[in-house]
C-alpha cells in the first residue's frame, strides 16, 4: 500500500469511526432521556443534539482527558521508551523540589509573567483606545495591529526577530544608534534604561543564584557609555527583556477583547463627564478603566497561563534556554527532559506541577477579582 492509498485508507477509517462514535453517543443519551421518562420529541432532540456534538466529545476524551489521565499515572513511573513504566510513587515529585534546574525554570517564568503580562496589557490596551477613535482606515489598521497574533509564534518570524535584535548590525540596534547619534537627550535616556534594565536584571540573578556577584558587576561597570546599546537575547541580563518586548508587540488578541470592552461603554456617561467638565484622563481614569476590568480581568488570567507555558521562543530564539540559563522555562525544561534525555515520567511529573501551579496562581486572580473587577449586574 503505497503512501497516498494509505492517507486515504486512514482518512476514510477516521471519518467512519467519527459517524459511528456520533451515532452510538446519541442513541445512549436518548436511550437515558427515555429511562428518565422523557417523551418522544426530547429523546429524538437529545439523540440530533449529542450525535453533533459527539465529534468534541470523542476528541476530548482521546485527545484530552484520555492522555491526561495516562500522563497522571506515568509521573508516578521512571519510564524511559522503550522499557515499561516503573512505579516509583512520589519520587519524582520528590526529585523536582530538589531540582535546581527546575528552580531556574520556574523563576524564570515567574519572571517572564511578571513582566510579561502587564507589558502586553499595557500595550493592547493603548492600541484598543487608538483604534477606538474614528480613524480613517481603522480596519486597516487592526488588521495591521493583529497580524503579530498569528506570527509571533512562527518560527520564521522568531528567526526574523533574532536578526532584527542581532546586538552588531541588527535594524533595532541600528535605530537606536541613529536616533542616540541625532538627539542627545534621547541618548541619555537610553543609557538610563539600559542601566536600569540591567540593574534589575542582575538583581534577579542574583536571587536566582543565591549571589549578589552579578549585581556588583553591573554597579561596578557604572553608568553605560555613550556607545553602549542594548545586548538583547546575546546576554543573561537582556535575553528575558527581549522576549518581553516580543511579547508585547504581539498583544493583538487582547487588543481585540479591549476594542470590544470599550464599544460596550455607555457613551452617555462620557457625555455627563464632559459636561461637568472631566478631562480626557478623568474620563480614562474614572469611567473607561473601571468598566472594562472584565476585560482586563480575561485577558490578565489568558496571559498568565500562556505565558507561564512559554516555550517556542526559547527554543527558537534563544537556543538551549541560554544564554546562562536565562531563558531556562519549565515548559523548554520539561520538554528536555521527555524528548532529549527520554525522561518521561519525570516530565510528566513536571507537566502536572506546572499545571498545580497554574491553577493556584488563577485560583488567586478569581479570589481577588470582587475587589477590583466591575460588573454591571452587582
Amino acid at each position: 500500500m503505497g503512501p497516498a492509498t494509505q492517507a486515504l485508507a486512514w482518512s476514510a477509517g477516521t471519518i467512519i469511526f467519527i459517524v459511528l462514535a456520533s451515532m452510538a453517543i446519541g442513541w445512549l443519551a436518548s436511550q437515558i432521556a427515555r429511562i428518565c421518562g422523557k417523551n418522544r420529541a426530547d429523546q429524538a432532540s437529545t439523540f440530533a443534539g449529542y450525535a453533533f456534538a459527539s465529534p468534541w466529545i470523542v476528541g476530548f476524551v482521546l485527545l484530552v482527558a484520555g492522555p491526561a489521565i495516562i500522563s497522571f499515572y506515568w509521573s508516578f513511573t521512571k519510564y524511559s521508551l522503550p522499557n515499561p513504566p516503573e512505579w516509583v510513587g512520589a519520587g519524582n515529585y520528590q526529585r523536582l523540589l530538589g531540582d535546581s534546574a527546575f528552580h531556574v525554570s520556574l523563576m524564570n517564568s515567574l519572571y517572564m509573567t511578571v513582566f510579561s503580562v502587564p507589558a502586553q496589557l499595557f500595550s493592547a490596551l493603548a492600541l484598543a483606545l487608538l483604534l477606538n477613535k474614528p480613524l480613517r482606515g481603522g480596519r486597516a489598521f487592526r488588521m495591521v495591529f493583529y497580524l503579530p497574533v498569528i506570527l509571533a509564534g512562527n518560527a520564521a518570524m522568531l528567526l526574523t526577530w533574532r536578526l532584527m535584535l542581532n546586538p552588531n548590525n541588527g535594524v533595532v540596534n541600528t535605530i537606536l544608534g541613529f536616533l542616540s547619534d541625532t538627539f542627545p537627550p534621547f541618548n541619555w535616556l537610553m543609557r538610563l534604561g539600559i542601566y536600569i534594565t540591567e540593574s534589575s536584571n542582575a538583581a534577579f540573578i542574583a536571587l536566582q543564584r543565591g549571589t549578589l556577584v552579578p549585581l556588583f558587576n553591573v554597579i561596578d561597570a557604572g553608568f553605560p557609555g555613550p556607545d553602549r546599546l542594548p545586548l538583547w537575547y546575546q546576554s543573561p541580563l537582556w535575553s528575558k527583556p527581549s522576549l518581553v518586548l516580543i511579547a508585547a508587540w504581539s498583544a493583538g488578541t487582547m487588543m481585540v477583547v479591549y476594542l470590544a470592552a470599550l464599544k460596550s461603554v455607555p457613551p452617555q456617561l462620557y457625555e455627563a463627564a464632559e459636561l461637568d467638565g472631566a478631562s480626557d484622563w478623568q474620563r480614562l481614569r474614572y469611567i473607561t478603566l473601571p468598566l472594562i476590568t472584565p476585560a482586563t480581568f480575561y485577558n490578565l488570567i489568558i496571559g498568565m497561563i500562556a505565558t507561564l507555558q512559554i516555550f517556542e521562543q526559547s527554543y527558537i530564539l534563544t537556543r538551549d534556554g541560554g544564554p546562562a540559563q536565562s531563558t531556562y522555562f519549565v515548559a523548554y525544561y520539561l520538554w528536555r527532559a521527555t524528548f532529549r534525555f527520554n525522561e518521561v515520567g519525570y516530565g510528566a511529573a513536571m507537566s502536572w506541577l506546572l499545571l498545580l501551579i497554574i491553577l493556584i496562581l488563577t485560583l488567586g486572580q478569581f479570589l481577588m477579582a470582587n475587589r477590583w473587577v466591575y460588573y454591571e449586574t452587582k
